[in-house]
């Protein structure tokens, strides 16, 4: 199993780093989730993604964790 750091970006206007990541936490909890990313390896090879929203909510909604490939 190969280990990745997923970064996402957002731009706010805020007073403080709190208050930014907190407008962020805020994001999260009442939009659609983000369908943009940058994929970091363990090499430190980036890759920038745009997911497709309808694979993205299917592979959501199927629990991974019960799949054989992942043990």
């Amino acid at each position: 199993m190969h280990k990745f750091t997923v970064t996402l970006t957002k731009e706010f206007e805020a007073d403080t780093a709190e208050e930014a990541a907190l407008l962020m936490y805020q994001a999260l909890t009442i939009e659609p989730a983000p369908l943009d990313y940058l994929v970091r390896d363990e090499t430190m090879t980036e890759t920038t993604l745009t997911l497709d929203r309808k694979y993205a909510d299917e592979f959501a909604g199927v629990d991974h964790t019960a799949d054989p490939g992942n043990w």
